[in-house]
Order: structure tokens, then sequence, then C-alpha cells
């Protein structure tokens, strides 16, 4: 079983930048490795959106929404998927969740959610 941590939300003014972390541990100790990932998010009135993939071999997509503000990436020593996101405006306010495809050496490759994490921009 596998655990994703979602932190680095916050409050920040119009204009400001955040970036957001997805930290992945094994609940068992097994070992695992992060293929795909993903940032999604709910902003009020709205439904989940893919806000940003990182595939396992690095290639990126973005939605239009966020394309040349918000980049992904991920540091596989520290098991961590990161959201940086900049030039941020109202309409970016929701919470944002990290997804991804974990294989691990117990359980073979399977779907996480993280459990979110707020971001709220002021005007």
């Amino acid at each position: 079983q596998v655990e994703l941590v979602d932190t680095g939300g916050g409050l920040v003014q119009a204009g400001g930048s955040l970036t957001l972390h997805c930290a992945a541990s094994s609940t068992s100790g097994s070992i695992f490795r992060i293929n795909q990932a993903a940032w999604y998010r709910r902003t009020p009135g709205k439904q989940r959106e893919l806000v940003a993939t990182l595939t396992g071999s690095g290639q990126t997509s973005y939605a239009n929404f966020v394309k040349d503000r918000f980049t992904i990436s991920r540091n596989n020593h520290k098991n961590t998927v990161y959201l940086q996101m900049n030039s941020l405006s109202s309409e970016d306010t929701g919470v944002y969740y990290c997804n991804a495809d974990v294989w691990t050496a117990v359980t073979g490759s399977a779907n996480y959610w993280g459990q979110g994490t707020q971001v709220t921009v002021s005007s």
C-alpha cells in the first residue's frame, strides 16, 4: 500500500506563487516506484479537473488554463511530485489533489490519490 500526502497549499495574493508537494511513501516498507503522476483540482462550482500530467519518461502536459504558469516535476530520490504555480489568480482557488500510478514490489501497479491541499488566491 502506498500513501500520497499533499502539502504546500495556502493563502496567496493574486500574482503570487506556491509550490505544491506530493510525497509518496510505502505503508508496508516495500520498494515502490512512481510512474505517471498528475495534479487535479476542484474549484468552487466545478467538478474535479486535470491540471498537469507527468509521465514516467518525463513528458509533461498541461491544461490550457495553466499553460506557461504551472510546472509539474518530480524528484525520484525523494519520491515527491511537485506543482510549481506562478501568476496565480482567484480562479485558481480550490483544492488540489495529487494522483499517481505507483508500482510496488508487493502489490504491483495501482492508482492512488492524495488527500488534497487547499489553495486560496485573494484578489
